[in-house]
């Protein structure tokens, strides 16, 4: 896994809200940033929401996935994401963001024409 690093081989801590600039939580939290994990069970398959892991940075984040979402073998990759990053669609928007398009006619199979020599259809 490549990663920038700094002139020490260390790699920059990640500057997340909720927390110190070093990963640590900020004064008054007792807890890490949380962490959202992704599994790929085999190569080829999409990732699929594992659960979540608190860590302090991104290096720590994969280290607690692998030991609680991957321990027993069957994962060949992970994800982590900070949980602060996801961006999610509310309830209240689904008709308008998930509703079909009625009004885009062409999209709809009787304005094809099937070649004659296809069989199948």
């Amino acid at each position: 896994m490549a990663e920038a690093r700094d002139a020490t081989g260390q790699a920059p801590p990640i500057d997340l809200p909720g927390t110190a600039g070093n990963g640590a939580a900020a004064q008054g939290e007792s807890q890490w940033p949380l962490w959202e994990v992704f599994t790929q069970k085999t190569g080829g398959e999409p990732h699929e929401h594992a659960g979540s892991v608190h860590a302090a940075d991104p290096e720590m984040a994969l280290q607690n996935a692998r030991d609680v979402y991957a321990r027993r073998g069957g994962v060949v990759s992970l994800w982590v994401v900070p949980s602060i990053e996801i961006t999610a669609s509310q309830s209240e928007d689904a008709g308008p963001l998930f509703d079909p398009g009625a009004d885009k006619v062409y999209r709809h199979p009787q304005f094809y024409k099937i070649p004659r020599g296809l069989k199948g259809f």
